[in-house]
């Protein structure tokens, strides 16, 4: 490992030994990254995580002791550890158990047989704070697997967003959960895409949102955004 002073610092947690040490080897080989830790489940995880403070996380799901979920939620309710962004490893595109992983605070996912050129620009894209989503894919996962809630609920989910944000926030709030992008966003609204940055990073803060991905998801608790083509989805 050869840490420099700009590297990103990356743990690794799998279960299985081999896959950790070529993840490791192909990471390190990168003057951008750097493996400062690695783990075997999810307890283990969290005591290196807290050691090293890493810049990304990659994340299997399914360990011993303790699952990826689990120490997700775990890590990303620790405010030392605000700075940390998870990127679960999943076999499937559409695995439930991603979705859950996002729900818990993970930025979001790679498959286990992305290509290596891929994976070195997921986790750099990561730690610089940019969605690994298309706008449009991330809206189809978590339409995919979102309850819709009670008309009740989305409504005082609006009306506890209203009391903290400003008209202008909660319908870029509505937008960004639509999937637009913050282009899109600005020809939508007519105003400035340093606005728009500006709105979006008043509404990281006050939603305590890591990313862009969390965004999406309060605007569906909130009932902003309804599910669309859900039943066709979900017979596909």
């Amino acid at each position: 490992m050869t840490l420099t002073v700009d590297a990103a610092k990356v743990v690794l947690v799998d279960d299985h030994l081999l896959l950790r040490q070529s993840l490791a080897s192909l990471i390190d080989a990168d003057p951008h990254l750097a493996v400062v830790g690695q783990a075997s489940d999810g307890i283990e995880a969290i005591d290196t995580i807290g050691a090293t403070r890493p810049d990304v996380v990659l994340m299997d799901v399914r360990m011993p002791r303790l699952d990826g979920i689990e120490a997700t939620r775990r890590l990303c309710r620790d405010a030392n550890l605000s700075h940390t962004r998870v990127l679960v490893l999943s076999m499937f595109e559409l695995d439930e158990y991603v979705y859950q992983a996002i729900r818990a605070g993970a930025s979001g996912f790679l498959l286990k047989d992305t290509r290596p050129n891929e994976l070195l620009d997921a986790i750099k894209r990561t730690h610089a704070g940019e969605s690994l989503f298309a706008p449009a894919i991330l809206t189809r996962l978590i339409e995919h697997y979102i309850s819709i809630p009670p008309q009740s609920a989305a409504q005082e989910a609006v009306g506890r967003l209203g009391a903290n944000l400003t008209g202008r926030e909660t319908q870029i709030l509505e937008l960004i959960g639509r999937g637009l992008s913050n282009e899109e966003i600005s020809r939508h609204l007519t105003i400035s895409i340093k606005t728009v940055k500006t709105h979006v990073s008043h509404l990281l803060s006050k939603l305590s949102a890591r990313d862009r991905t969390h965004l999406v998801i309060a605007a569906y608790d909130a009932g902003l955004v309804r599910p669309r083509h859900r039943n066709r989805e979900m017979s596909d």
